[in-house]
């Protein structure tokens, strides 16, 4: 959540994480402790302009936001953004599938490979594919329903 946010640090934009210890004690809540006490309000101006729509309370020594529970638009978002996700790993799968078919192309051009050699590797390629697209769908399901349920 926080991995996206970018500190202004001596005058370069530097990742949370980088400059301060983040915790979840309990699953509403992250504790955001610097490394360095000069940065904490650094931290909590780069929070606070952020769209993230949290407001940290600042203690001193760290900062807590308290996450609220989710909206169902946002469930809707994250459902959303989860099948994108999920599109995109089916496509990356659809790449390295045809990498693959043209390496083995390549090697029955080259003479190392017999054509029915060849055509058996596409099938096993293909059936690879398969199961991986089939293990990207699962979890994506599963993850949008667990999203949807809480």
């Amino acid at each position: 959540m926080l991995d996206s946010l970018r500190v202004d640090y001596y005058g370069s934009p530097t990742p949370i994480k980088n400059i301060a210890s983040v915790s979840c004690p309990d699953a509403s809540s992250i504790v955001i402790k610097p490394y360095q006490a000069a940065d904490l309000k650094d931290i909590e101006k780069a929070i606070r302009s952020s769209d993230l729509g949290l407001a940290p309370n600042n203690d001193g020594k760290t900062l807590r936001l308290s996450v609220p529970a989710m909206s169902g638009d946002q469930r809707k978002k994250i459902v959303q953004h989860i099948k994108k996700q999920a599109e995109d790993a089916r496509v990356s799968c659809r790449n390295i599938r045809r990498d693959g078919n043209k390496d083995l192309e390549k090697a029955e051009k080259d003479k190392t490979m017999t054509e029915d050699e060849r055509d058996a590797g596409k099938e096993k390629v293909q059936d690879m594919l398969k199961s991986y697209e089939a293990k990207v769908d699962d979890l994506a399901d599963k993850k949008s329903k667990e999203v949807m349920e809480q």
